[in-house]
C-alpha cells in the first residue's frame, strides 16, 4: 500500500482499518512503514507498508473492495502512474498465479522496487532474497516507523467512522 497525497499517514491507517473491515477479512500483520522517492511518476515522495490478509474472498472481489476503498479515499486515475490518495496491491494471493485483464499475481512489478520489497522483506524474508533486495538498492527509501504505526492493537476496537 501507498500513498503520496494529502494525509498519507492516515490514509494509509485508515486503510488497514477498513481492510480489517471487509467480509471475511482480517489483517494478520503489517511492515514498518517507509518513504520513497516515486518510481516512474512525480509527485511528492510516497509512504509505503505491506499488509498480510487472511481473507476469505476470492482474488477478483478483493481487488475491487480494495479498488473501493482507494476510490473512498479519493484516489483518481488520470493517467498512468499518477500521484495518488492511496494505492492498494495485491502483490501475492497465497501461492496462486493469476494473470487475468485486471488481476496478475504475482504482482507483475513487485521485484522492480524497492518501496514493495523492503515492507515486503519485513514480513516475508524468506520470499524476498538478498539478490532481489540488492537488484533495487539505488532506489532511496527509508525507514521511518516500526509495524507499530498501524496500531494493529487498536484496530478491531475503533468506532466506525
Amino acid at each position: 500500500m501507498g500513498a503520496n497525497l494529502g494525509d498519507r499517514h492516515g490514509a494509509l491507517g485508515a486503510a488497514v482499518a477498513a481492510m480489517d473491515r471487509l467480509p471475511g477479512t482480517r489483517v494478520q500483520r503489517v511492515s514498518a512503514l517507509y518513504a520513497s522517492a516515486p518510481v516512474d511518476a512525480g509527485g511528492p515522495d510516497y509512504l509505503n507498508a505491506v499488509a498480510e490478509l487472511a481473507t476469505t474472498l476470492p482474488p477478483l472481489p478483493l481487488l475491487q473492495a480494495l479498488q473501493a476503498l482507494e476510490l473512498d479515499a479519493g484516489r483518481e486515475r488520470p493517467y498512468r502512474n499518477a500521484p495518488r490518495t492511496l494505492d492498494l496491491d495485491i502483490l501475492w494471493f497465497g501461492d496462486a498465479v493469476i494473470c487475468t485483464p485486471e488481476l496478475t499475481v504475482p504482482h507483475p512489478r513487485m521485484l522492480e522496487r524497492a518501496f514493495v520489497l523492503r515492507p515486503l522483506a519485513d514480513l516475508a524474508p524468506g520470499r524476498v532474497g538478498d539478490a532481489a533486495l540488492d537488484a533495487v538498492s539505488a532506489q532511496a527509501i527509508h525507514r521511518l516507523e516500526g509495524a507499530e504505526w498501524a496500531r494493529l492493537d487498536l484496530l478491531r476496537f475503533a468506532p466506525e467512522k
